[in-house]
């Protein structure tokens, strides 16, 4: 890389050491990012797993720091080392991706556990948006909350989880170009709404796409109210009720919005900002 051209002198190795690490964890959170926003689980989760090693050979190294201060000036008196800033917010934005990590490969990821492992699992992420949805659809009695794909013009898509890249899949065609990659409580996603979802996420594309806004339709036919919104520009986020529900009922637009904002991973950004208290 062009920056080990500047680090020329030994005595600057230890500098160099550490800004590589500080540079090579933030490049596999990003592509991490987006990664998992094109649903692409293999990188993501080597991504994932490379910048989780660097961080822990660097929390390492701090402690090392830190006792070796402790021996030479004694503990007592001395103020407590606190982790760099840099390293603190890289921990919470790695916390951040592996909780939308597990919630977008949750199907994949459910195969290799029993259910209740997985649910202990995912409790421990941060946010835990399987926990969260669950909680919602007790709470306000909701049909179906989903999380849908859409890969219209994926070439590559083959499914929930890893896919040998020369195995052989056709193209999926009709509402297979919209999968839910989460669909709870029941784990299956409901057919018979399927094709009002897709409706409306063309009908309402431009609204969807401004990532702010949560759209509603009520369908007489079906006696369901459907609630959109799409936390980035490949997912949407449903929620389905029996029923009529009102189209400015704040619990439910404030839950979407709430979501939505969290897998864009709104909160690690805006510590970034100047004057901000984290």
């Amino acid at each position: 890389m062009s920056h080990i051209l500047r680090f020329h002198h030994p005595i600057l190795a230890r500098v160099e050491e550490g800004f590589q690490t500080e540079v090579d964890v933030v490049t596999q959170l990003l592509r991490c990012q987006a990664q998992v926003s094109e649903w692409h689980f293999l990188p993501a989760l080597l991504s994932l797993h490379s910048a989780h090693t660097k961080l822990t050979a660097w929390a390492q190294f701090f402690q090392r720091q830190k006792e070796t201060r402790k021996n030479m000036f004694g503990g007592q008196s001395q103020k407590a080392m606190q982790p760099p800033h840099l390293y603190v917010w890289l921990q919470r934005f790695h916390a951040a991706l592996l909780a939308k990590f597990s919630f977008y490969f949750h199907e994949a990821l459910s195969r290799q556990t029993a259910p209740g492992d997985m649910r202990t699992m995912t409790a421990r992420t941060a946010p835990d948006y399987c926990g969260k949805i669950s909680a919602f659809i007790r709470r306000h009695d909701a049909s179906n909350v989903s999380l849908v794909f859409d890969n219209r013009g994926s070439e590559s898509f083959q499914g929930h989880g890893y896919h040998h890249p020369h195995s052989y899949r056709e193209a999926p065609k009709g509402v297979e170009q919209f999968p839910a990659v989460v669909s709870l409580p029941s784990g299956e996603r409901p057919l018979t709404h399927w094709p009002n979802v897709i409706m409306m996420m063309s009908d309402r594309a431009a609204e969807l796409n401004t990532l702010e806004k949560v759209v509603q339709f009520y369908d007489d036919k079906v006696q369901s109210t459907y609630y959109l919104t799409r936390p980035e520009p490949h997912f949407t986020l449903v929620v389905i009720f029996d029923g009529r529900k009102s189209e400015k009922d704040q619990h439910i637009t404030s839950f979407l919005q709430e979501i939505s904002g969290s897998l864009r991973n709104c909160k690690p950004f805006s510590i970034l900002k100047p004057g901000s208290k984290g």
